[in-house]
C-alpha cells in the first residue's frame, strides 16, 4: 500500500504542474491587462517586469499554505489514507475546472475553486466517518470542519466583489475629476505629488503588508512595527522627489514608471496570494506522506495532527513553481483568450462587443439611467457642466486600419487599477485570507470603467451582461467545485485503487480535447475565410475590397448549399446541424460588417462618399443571401430533426439537378469576383437567368405531382420552400452583381 501512496504522490505532484499552466492561464492576466490595455510600456517589458514580480513573489506565498492544510477542515479528524483521498479529489477537480474556463476565454477564481474543492471534498468524506460510525450523526460535522476560518474565507471572497468595484469606482473618478482626460498637462505639474502617492501606496503595502506573510517578518519586524507612519512619510516623500526627477531626465509622464512598478507589485502580489492555489494541496500531501513514513503506522490509523502545526517552507519548490509560472505566462495562448475578455469588457472606445444583452443586464442599465437622470436634476446646472467637463475625453484621428494601434484606456485609469488592485490583495494576504487576485483585479477593473464612462449608452447594455456573465461563472465555480470535488471523494474512497488510474485518464482526455477545441477555435478566428472589414477610404478602394468580400461569401454560399441538400438526401443530421452553424458563422461575420459601417463612413475621404451608399446596399444583398441559406439549412434540419418521411427519389434527384447548375454558376461567380474579370458578368448573368427559369419548372412539376401522386404535405412544404428560396438565393445574387457592375462602370 506504501508503493500506491507514493504513486498518488507522484500523480498529485504532476497535477500539480499541469495546475499551475491552467491556473496561471486563468490567472495571470489580471496583472498584465492595464499595462496591455493601455500600451504604455511594450509587450515584451512588460512580460519581463511580470514574471520578475512572480518569481520574487513565490517567496512570499509560504505563509499562505496554511490555507490548504487547516483554513479549511480540522486535520485532526482524519486520518493519512483519507487526507490523502481528499487531496486527489481536489487537485483533479481543479485543474478540470480551471481549463474549461480558459477554454471558453472566461476569468474564474482559482482561490474560490480551492476553496470550495475542499470544503466539497472535506464534506463528502466527513460524511462517509460519520456514516460508518455508531456513535456520531450529522451534527458531529462542525467538528470536522473548520467553520470559523471557512466562513471568514467566503465572506472574504464574496465581500471583496462589492469592495473592490466600489472602490475602484470611486479613486478613478476622482481622479479622473482632478486630472481630467486632458491629463499631460497636469501630469507635468502635479505628476510628481500622484506620483509619491501612488508608488508609496504600492511600496507600503506589496513590500511592507506582503512582507508579515513570509517566514522572514521577523527580521524586520522590531524595526517596523510601530513606525509605520514614518515610513509611509518617507517613502512618500522619496517616490515624490524621485518623480520629480524622472520627468525632468526622461522627459517621460511619470504614469509609465506607475504602471511599470504597479506590474511588477501586483504579480507579486498574485504570486504570494495565489500560488497556494496551484501547489498548496501537493505540498501539504508532501507533508503528510513524510509525516505518515516517519511513523510507522497504517495510513488508516496515522492522525493527520500534523498538518496542524506550523510548516517550514520548501523554497526549492516555490522557485520551481514560480518558473512554471512565468513559463506558462509568455507561452500560454489562453492566457491571452481570458485577457481579451476583461480589456474588451473595460475599453473606452466602442468595437465588438463578445456578449449578448440579457433581461437583467437591460433592467440595470435603464434603472442607472433614470438615477442618473434624477442626479442631474437636482444638482445645479453649472456643476453638472462641470463634472461634465472634466469628463471630455481626448478625440484622436486615426483611418481605420490603424485603429487597433489606440489603447483600450489611457495610462491614468491603467494607474488606478494597479494601485488599488494590489493594495486591496496585499491587506489580504497580510491578514493570510485567500483573496480572490481574480475578483479583485476585474471588479477594480470594471468600476474604473463605470466611472470613466466607458459605459455608454452604446454599448452599456453589452458590457453590463458581460460582467454578469462572468460574476455567474464564479458562482457557478463554486457550485460545481462543492459538487465535483465531493463526488471525486466519494468515488475514489470506493475504490482507490480502480477510480483513481480512471479519473487521472479521463482528466488526460479532457484536457486534451480542451486543447483541440481551443486551437480549432483560435484558429477560425484567424481563418483566411473570414470576412474583413472595409479599410479603404477610396471608391475605388471600396470596389476592390467589395470583390474579395463576395467572392468568399459565394465560395462559402456554394459549400453551405451543397451540404445542405446531401444531407438532406441522406438524412444526416450531424452534417445538416454542422451547415446550420457555418450559416450562423457567415451570418455573424456580415452582421459585424454591418456593425462597422458607422466606423466605415467616417474614415471615407470626402470625394468618396459615394462608395458608402454603394457598401451599404452591397452588403444588403449579402444579408440577403445569407437569410436564403438560413432558411433553406433551417427547414431541411428540422425536417429530418423530427424524423419526417424522407423526401422521394424523384425531389432528390430535382434538387441534385439545381445544386450542380448552382454550384457550377457559384464556382463561375467566385472566379469572376477573384480574377476581376467583370467583362464575363453578362455570360453568368444569362447562366443565372437559365437557372432560374429550371427552378421554376422544377416547382411547376411539383405542383403536378402534388395534385396526383404526393401523399406527405411535409415533404411538399419542405420542397416547395427549398425552391422559392433558392429563387431568392439566386435574386439576391443577381441584384448584388448588377450593383457591383454598374459602381465598377462609373469609376
Amino acid at each position: 500500500m506504501e508503493n500506491f501512496y507514493l504513486f498518488m504522490l507522484i500523480a498529485l505532484a504532476i497535477l500539480a504542474i499541469a495546475d499551475l499552466v491552467v491556473g496561471v492561464s486563468n490567472d495571470a492576466v489580471n496583472f498584465l491587462n492595464s499595462a496591455i490595455g493601455s500600451k504604455a510600456i511594450s509587450f515584451k517589458t512588460i512580460m519581463i517586469i511580470a514574471s520578475l514580480g512572480i518569481f520574487i513573489g513565490a517567496i512570499f506565498s509560504s505563509g499562505m499554505m496554511e490555507v490548504a492544510r487547516k483554513g479549511i477542515f480540522v486535520p485532526g479528524q482524519f486520518y493519512f489514507g483519507e487526507i490523502m483521498i481528499i487531496f486527489m479529489a481536489v487537485m483533479i477537480t481543479d485543474i478540470l475546472l480551471l481549463d474549461f474556463f480558459n477554454t471558453l476565454g472566461l476569468p474564474t477564481s482559482t482561490t474560490v475553486s480551492i476553496v470550495f474543492e475542499l470544503l466539497g471534498a472535506a464534506v463528502v468524506m466527513s460524511l462517509i466517518k460519520i456514516g460508518n460510525s455508531n456513535t456520531e450523526t450529522w451534527a458531529n460535522l462542525s467538528e470536522y470542519i473548520n467553520t470559523a476560518k471557512a466562513t471568514e474565507i467566503i465572506l472574504g471572497i464574496l465581500l471583496s466583489v462589492g469592495i473592490a468595484f466600489t472602490i475602484g469606482a470611486l479613486v478613478q473618478w476622482l481622479s479622473r475629476l482632478i486630472l481630467t482626460f486632458h491629463y499631460e498637462e497636469k501630469i507635468k505639474n502635479f505628476g510628481a505629488i500622484f506620483g509619491g502617492i501612488a508608488l508609496s501606496a504600492i511600496g507600503y503595502f506589496i513590500f511592507m503588508k506582503g512582507l508579515k506573510g513570509t517566514p522572514y517578518y521577523g527580521d524586520f519586524k522590531e524595526f517596523l512595527e510601530g513606525n509605520e507612519l514614518i515610513f509611509i512619510a518617507g517613502s512618500f516623500v522619496f517616490w515624490t522627489l524621485f518623480s520629480y526627477a524622472f520627468m525632468k531626465i526622461f522627459k517621460k509622464s511619470i504614469l509609465i514608471f506607475v504602471i511599470a512598478i504597479g506590474t511588477f507589485g501586483l504579480a507579486l502580489a498574485f504570486s504570494g496570494n495565489d500560488l497556494v492555489n496551484f501547489i498548496g494541496v501537493p505540498m501539504a500531501a508532501y507533508h503528510s506522506y513524510e509525516a505518515w513514513i516517519a511513523s510507522g503506522q497504517e495510513a488508516t490509523t496515522f492522525s493527520m495532527n500534523v498538518l496542524a502545526q506550523k510548516v517550514p517552507a520548501e523554497p526549492i519548490l516555490l522557485f520551481i513553481a514560480g518558473g512554471v509560472m512565468v513559463l506558462t505566462l509568455w507561452f500560454s495562448k489562453k492566457a491571452r483568450t481570458v485577457a481579451d475578455t476583461e480589456i474588451g469588457l473595460s475599453r473606452q472606445g466602442d468595437g465588438h462587443e463578445k456578449f449578448e444583452p440579457n433581461l437583467l443586464s437591460r433592467l440595470l442599465v435603464k434603472g442607472s439611467t433614470k438615477v442618473g437622470g434624477f442626479l442631474a436634476t437636482i444638482l445645479p446646472n453649472r456643476t453638472v457642466a462641470s463634472i461634465d467637463s472634466r469628463f471630455e475625453k481626448t478625440v484622436v484621428a486615426l483611418p481605420q486600419h490603424r485603429r487597433y494601434e489606440l489603447p483600450a484606456f489611457d495610462m491614468v485609469r491603467a494607474s488606478i487599477n494597479l494601485v488599488v488592485a494590489g493594495i486591496l490583495i496585499s491587506i489580504a494576504t497580510s491578514m493570510k485570507l485567500p483573496l480572490s487576485t481574480t475578483y479583485v483585479t476585474f471588479m477594480v477593473a470594471m468600476g474604473t470603467s463605470l466611472a470613466d464612462r466607458a459605459w455608454g449608452r452604446e454599448s452599456a447594455v453589452y458590457r453590463v451582461a458581460g460582467v454578469l456573465n462572468v460574476i455567474g461563472g464564479w458562482f457557478f465555480t463554486a457550485f460545481s467545485a462543492f459538487v465535483a470535488a465531493g463526488t471525486l471523494t466519494f468515488l475514489i474512497n470506493w475504490n482507490q485503487e480502480v477510480m483513481i488510474p480512471i479519473l487521472l485518464l479521463i482528466a488526460v482526455f479532457l484536457l486534451v480535447r480542451n486543447y483541440i477545441v481551443h486551437k480549432n477555435k483560435s484558429k477560425a478566428i484567424t481563418s483566411p475565410d473570414k470576412l474583413k472589414k472595409a479599410e479603404s477610404n477610396t471608391v475605388q478602394g471600396i470596389i476592390e475590397e467589395s470583390a474579395d468580400t463576395i467572392a468568399n461569401v459565394v465560395k462559402r454560399t456554394n459549400k453551405i448549399y451543397t451540404d445542405t441538400l446531401r444531407g438532406l438526401a441522406k438524412q444526416d443530421t450531424s452534417r445538416l446541424k454542422k451547415t446550420k452553424k457555418g450559416v450562423n458563422k457567415l451570418d455573424d461575420e456580415v452582421e459585424e460588417l454591418r456593425n462597422n459601417i458607422f466606423y466605415f463612413i467616417k474614415n471615407l475621404d470626402e470625394t468618396s462618399v459615394r462608395g458608402s451608399n454603394f457598401y451599404i446596399i452591397v452588403l444588403g444583398y449579402l444579408t440577403d443571401i445569407v437569410q436564403s441559406l438560413e432558411y433553406i439549412s433551417k427547414v431541411s434540419y428540422k425536417h429530418v430533426n423530427n424524423n419526417h418521411k424522407p423526401l422521394k427519389f424523384t425531389q432528390i434527384k430535382d434538387l441534385q439537378e439545381i445544386d450542380d447548375s448552382l454550384e457550377k454558376l457559384l464556382g463561375e461567380i467566385q472566379e469572376l469576383f477573384e480574377k476581376r474579370e467583370i467583362e464575363r458578368m453578362g455570360h453568368v448573368l444569362d447562366q443565372k437567368f437559365e437557372l432560374f427559369e429550371f427552378v421554376s419548372k422544377k416547382i411547376e412539376k411539383q405542383i403536378a405531382r402534388t395534385r396526383t401522386e404526393e401523399s406527405s404535405p411535409k415533404n411538399t412544404t419542405l420542397y416547395f420552400s427549398l425552391l422559392l428560396e433558392t429563387k431568392d438565393l439566386l435574386t439576391a445574387l443577381t441584384n448584388l452583381m448588377d450593383e457591383y457592375y454598374t459602381s465598377f462602370k462609373k469609376v
